[in-house]
């Protein structure tokens, strides 16, 4: 422990002996003025150091290019401290202050800082400097960032407050480092944000950002960029310019991002740079006729000698964010009225009325130029840019005035508040009233900033205070420039409040058309968002069917739920129409109108079957057999109905067995009439007579319809047709059908009746040969045929056509049951109505004979009558009378 006490004394006897001192003419800072509390200032009254990138020896740093609005906000600062002066806010104390140039370089700077520090030109190390008192109490500056990082580490050994008025670089918010800091601006990370919100707020996600290659312009690049991605703004490129206006290689720099911005898809440019360096590059783009919109950061957002630049209104438009804005009283008479004050020594100011009103031949020459051609064919000197037009009049330049200054007032507010700040933490730290104050004026530092750090004051746009980081809690201002003849004036448009989310901007206040800037076009609803390497960089593709998008630029479709569906490219889900046979459709109406003038004619055929059931004609056609095949058409015909309308379980489970019994009892007795046909003309043998045991017509339809009952029975038991809803993904309907359940039940359904119809065919087909008047076997194997090609055919269009199997099931009913009319029913009506006259039992014995021929017996004769007549004793009497003549 000793041992590091030792060392440490050692040190501070080695730090004492490193005392240096340097006399340095006031010039250096250019402006003073004597007082109780003297308060520094370091403002770039000049904008460039010359050589000082060929500097190879400690010398003199030469500073050119006088900077108007850093000059105004110093006389800001000179104002403020003498209208306190005249007021009672510090009875008894007068405010002095010592103003230098940072010609804004941060080496220039460090110079000054040492001049401030110094007592008399000569600065002494300390081991600690808790008691020691220098002659400046609080300093208001520096204007950059990258200065006041520089200079803050100075300042930060005594514990000096440092009130910067325009310096918003976020790593000045760490107290840590810079613990003696304090600004009356937010920080950057708060404008970064605002002037990504602002981006944001017009929709422009593809931007080009350029910066000061310095601290200042990297850490808001790098915030910028960091916030605009959670924003979803992509960049389209980033680039660095030195600092340094006078760095050797800046006007190549300048060409190169002139070619970047010129070349780049990026409509939109937020610009982190000096006033001196966006002149550079707006003069750059002027000549290549490039006009974009443009963000501006603090730094340039009110910048008069940029809005002042010829033809500055086409570089495009202009929006910016700034600090807010404040009226200082009594600042414009002061710029009307400019001199030091009586005990002042202000070289600044003898700078700046020698530029303005002095006559010197460069300015002669210039005029004479601008009389002989245009302004901008002149070249025109910095030092000209500040001259009035009236220049040679003025015969002593320290007394002129105008109010050239005007336009730069509203950059000062802050400085005036700086100034404020410093008055009332001494108020609170000498313990003031309205009369005097209580302490003595010999204070260290470090304690007027724990006052400055406390302060709470009102001022026309509220209360002024720091926040923990030592930053103002004020918002900021968007603006926007109103360009017009050659000029361009700043208009509030907008606002951003630290402790409210998102930008408020009064769009009516914007004359010009906001352009777009996106990397692509955005994406209409019902499409979405196919990303590629750049998230902002994309293409447009539909949703699919079954998903939509109803906003603009989603990233994903989302799904339809339930029963909805959406076509491709859909903004939207609707429920899906139903889609089955319709009783209103054509096809239906078709259907029904065929089904029922299929019954109408049944029931007419029934009516003329009924009135001659005791002809031959009607016996021969089966007699009593002929109502079964009327009533089971007609059955078939009512099942046409269950195949029309939206299905549902019990049309599903009837219709199918409806239609397989009713017609297997049609075709049953078709088969009957077949067996009983081939019975009747065979000459008679044993196997007739076997097979005429077993002709029982009634009990052969009866056990043909229970097996066709026990099939749809067992189909209807183990998997019986049940409602079937399928979606059509390429349509907007979705399907409503019967699904047959197991297609092996409805196939053996088919496949049986369709055997019955084969057996009818093969017994229809055998007896073909029977003589024409008695036979009907051509007739069934006609509507037997015709029954199986419609089923043959029904088979493949069914199983193809699933939209449509209603539609195609009942045409094929439909089909089968006339086939039967025509074949069977229909020829027995017409001899019933047209030829009466053969529709006797005489003429009908006559053309028996006929048929069977000469040499057929009695008995073969009175078989056949017996079975095609159904009548056997009138059949043997009529036979008897007629035997002689057989």
């Amino acid at each position: 422990m000793c041992s590091q006490l030792h060392m440490l004394v050692l040190g501070c006897a080695l730090l004492v002996n490193l005392v240096t001192s340097c006399d340095y003419p006031i010039d250096v800072c250019g402006a003073f003025a004597p007082g109780d509390v003297i308060i520094g200032g370091l403002y770039p009254c000049h904008s460039n150091v010359g050589n000082i990138g060929n500097r190879t020896q400690p010398d003199n740093f030469q500073c050119s290019e006088f900077g108007v609005r850093a000059f105004v906000r110093m006389l800001a600062m000179i104002h403020t401290i003498e209208t306190i002066n005249e007021s009672n806010l510090l009875p008894g104390i007068k405010l002095g202050y010592m103003i230098c140039d940072t010609c804004a370089d941060a080496t220039k700077a460090i110079q000054s800082t040492e001049l401030l520090l110094s007592n008399n030109g000569s600065k002494e190390v300390k081991c600690s400097y808790t008691r020691s008192v220098p002659t400046v109490k609080a300093v208001i500056g520096a204007q950059y960032s990258e200065v006041s990082v520089a200079v803050a580490k100075l300042f930060n050994l005594h514990l000096i407050p440092q009130i910067s008025p325009t310096s918003s670089a976020s790593i000045l918010s760490d107290k840590v480092r810079y613990p003696s800091f304090l600004r009356t601006i937010p920080s950057d990370v708060h404008q970064t944000k605002a002037l990504a919100e602002l981006v944001a707020r017009f929709k422009w996600n593809w931007v080009g950002v350029i910066a000061n290659d310095d601290d200042y312009g990297k850490s808001a690049l790098q915030s910028f960029v960091a916030n605009a991605e959670q924003l979803g703004i992509c960049i389209a490129f980033q680039e660095l310019i030195p600092a340094y206006i006078g760095h050797g290689d800046i006007i190549n720099n300048i060409k190169t991002v002139a070619n970047k911005i010129q070349n780049s898809s990026a409509n939109v440019i937020v610009a982190f740079l000096k006033s001196e360096l966006i002149i550079k590059l707006f003069t750059e783009l002027l000549e290549r006729n490039v006009s974009k919109t443009w963000i501006a950061s603090d730094s340039w957002s009110a910048a008069r000698d940029v809005a002042s630049m010829h033809n500055i209104d086409k570089v495009g438009n202009i929006f910016g964010v700034s600090f807010k804005l404040g009226h200082i009283p009594g600042f414009e008479e002061y710029l009307k009225n400019l001199r030091p004050g009586p005990t002042a020594t202000n070289k600044f100011i003898e700078e700046y009325k020698r530029l303005r009103f002095e006559c010197t031949k460069e300015f002669v020459n210039y005029t004479k130029c601008v009389s002989a051609s245009s302004e901008g064919a002149c070249n025109l000197t910095e030092s000209l840019k500040l001259k009035s037009p009236m220049a040679c009049n003025y015969t002593d330049p320290s007394s002129a005035n105008d109010d050239f200054l005007f336009e730069n007032i509203d950059v000062t507010y802050s400085s005036h508040i700086a100034v404020r700040v410093v008055a009332h933490a001494l108020r609170n730290l000498l313990k003031c009233n309205n009369t005097a104050c209580e302490r003595h004026v010999d204070f260290p530092p470090w304690q007027l900033l724990k006052e400055i750090k406390e302060v709470n004051f009102s001022q026309d746009d509220g209360p002024f205070y720091f926040d923990k980081n030592g930053d103002s809690a004020n918002g900021y201002d968007f603006i926007y420039w109103v360009t017009g003849n050659g000029h361009s004036k700043f208009k509030v448009v907008g606002i951003y409040k630290l402790n409210k989310p998102g930008v408020e901007v009064d769009e009516s206040l914007i004359t010009e058309v906001i352009p777009e800037s996106k990397c692509s076009e955005s994406c209409k609803p019902g499409t979405i968002k196919k990303v590629s390497n750049i998230s902002c960089c994309y293409s447009c593709i539909d949703c699919s069917e079954g998903t939509y998008s109803d906003k603009w630029d989603m990233v994903d479709c989302l799904s339809c739920s339930g029963k909805t569906w959406s076509q491709k490219g859909a903004t939207q889900c609707r429920n899906k129409t139903e889609m089955y046979l319709h009783w209103d459709e054509g096809y239906a109406i078709v259907l029904v109108t065929f089904g029922s003038l299929g019954i109408v004619l049944l029931f007419i055929i029934a009516v003329i079957y009924t009135v001659n059931l005791k002809t031959p004609a009607v016996k021969a056609a089966g007699g009593n057999l002929c109502y079964l095949i009327v009533g089971s058409l007609m059955l078939s015909f009512c099942s046409i109905g269950l195949f029309i309308g939206k299905p549902n379980q019990y049309t599903c489970q009837i219709r199918q067995p409806l239609y397989g019994i009713s017609f297997t009892i049609c075709v049953s007795c078709i088969l009957v009439k077949s067996f009983r046909t081939i019975l009747a003309f065979k000459r008679y043998s044993q196997v007739q007579a076997k097979l005429k045991k077993i002709y029982k017509p009634f009990l052969i339809i009866l056990f043909c319809a229970v097996m066709q009952g026990v099939i749809c029975t067992m189909w209807l038991i183990f998997d019986s047709p049940q409602v079937e809803e399928r979606s059509t993904n390429q349509t907007m309907e979705v399907l409503i059908q019967c699904s047959e359940g197991s297609n092996v039940g409805f196939g053996i359904m088919l496949s049986y009746i369709g055997l019955l119809a084969f057996i009818c065919f093969v017994l229809a087909f055998k007896g073909r040969k029977i003589p024409h008047t008695y036979n009907e076997t051509g007739y069934i194997i006609f509507s037997m045929l015709v029954y199986l090609f419609v089923w043959v055919c029904f088979i493949p269009i069914y199983v193809n056509k699933s939209e449509q199997r209603s539609a195609v099931q009942a045409s094929a009913i439909l089909a089968s049951d006339y086939g039967i009319i025509c074949c069977h029913l229909i020829p027995k009506c017409y001899i019933m109505l047209f030829k009466k006259e053969a529709n006797n039992e005489q003429r009908y014995m006559d053309k028996l004979r006929q048929s069977t021929g000469s040499v057929f017996s009695v008995e073969s004769a009175m078989a056949t009558a017996k079975i095609l007549l159904g009548d056997g004793q009138r059949c043997n009497d009529t036979l008897r009378k007629r035997r002689g003549s057989w």
